[in-house]
């Protein structure tokens, strides 16, 4: 008898079986982004230096590209070498500033010398916002409300419509003056209300009333006053959710600029919604678009797997729709 074949080798390690299995990767689709934070993992600091040379004013995209490369295993210590070779590197210093912010967001470093690596750096680059994105990463988890106002006042006085910057402070405002209820009037509903109208028609920050909905969820849900699984929870399902939950849908459908560096983080909150809205059609079509390139935020929120949340909405979308 001939013997069965054998079985298919196992994936190469990180790879998944299925093209469209969801994958959490800071880089999201940046595919040179990809390329550098593997060359940095490397010691190859020069990848990176090209890269963002490359990247130029393109603030949400170096803030992204940025944030994603202090990920990096050792990359604090690749930057020191970087800054030692070129002293005057602007690029470097921020690189390094915000390696020292992830450090100290994990207790490996001081926050101190966190947040004077951020300004360093912000003094060799006045125009650009990105170091102070770094201060404002900090002052997210160790700072005082005004400290964090000050930080985006920086920020919105070199870019106005910076996205990173918008959902950190949508983030922060969501936690503030804790309520026994989903309050209509809370500060970080108007916050996302008013960034949104003061942007320009075609601004991704249109989406952010939907991720303050979403912000607000997490900190109900932390306090026990909404149920831990969003599917239990009616906080999608209020009139104030599905007129902000209506008005993003339909702008996305206009939007044009799906080679922004955070579009998918916009996807995944208005997918994330549209299917706890019940409305399986749109979170299907948002599903399609968003790829494999599922966010932790807000699939993540409540202690959830998001790899695993995400897949389970999605599966059930596209079998309903």
């Amino acid at each position: 008898m001939t013997p069965p074949p054998p079985p298919p080798p196992p994936p190469p390690l990180g790879r998944s079986r299925r093209k469209d299995a969801p994958v959490l990767t800071p880089a999201l689709d940046d595919t040179e982004l990809v390329a550098a934070t593997d060359a940095l993992a490397h010691g190859r600091w020069a990848h990176v230096r090209a890269l963002l040379t490359e990247t130029g004013a393109d603030w949400d995209r170096r803030g992204h590209r940025l944030t994603v490369l202090a990920r990096c295993p050792g990359a604090a210590a690749w930057a020191g070498d970087w800054q030692l070779a070129e002293p005057e590197s602007g690029d470097a210093a921020t690189l390094l500033a915000f390696a020292a912010v992830r450090r100290a967001l994990r207790g490996k470093d001081s926050v101190q010398a966190a947040e004077t690596a951020c300004r360093a750096a912000a003094q060799m680059l006045p125009h650009d916002p990105t170091p102070w994105l770094g201060v404002l990463t900090l002052a997210r988890r160790t700072g005082t409300i005004d400290e964090r106002e000050h930080a985006f006042d920086q920020i919105r006085a070199r870019h106005p419509e910076h996205h990173h910057a918008h959902h950190l402070m949508t983030a922060c405002l969501a936690e503030h003056q804790e309520g026994d209820t989903d309050d209509p009037l809370h500060q970080v509903y108007d916050f996302a209300a008013w960034a949104a109208e003061q942007a320009p028609a075609d601004s991704p920050l249109a989406v952010l009333p939907v991720v303050a909905h979403a912000e607000r969820y997490r900190v109900l849900a932390a306090a026990g006053l909404e149920p831990p699984d969003p599917a239990a929870s009616g906080h999608w399902s209020t009139r104030r959710a599905r007129q902000v939950m209506k008005a993003a849908f339909d702008w996305w459908l206009e939007w044009e600029g799906e080679d922004h560096p955070r579009n998918k983080v916009d996807l995944n909150f208005l997918a994330h919604a549209k299917f706890h809205e019940g409305r399986m059609a749109e979170a299907a079509a948002l599903f399609h678009r968003i790829g494999p390139y599922v966010t932790p935020a807000p699939w993540a929120y409540t202690g959830r797997d998001a790899r695993k949340a995400f897949k389970a909405a999605r599966n059930i979308a596209f079998r309903t729709t």
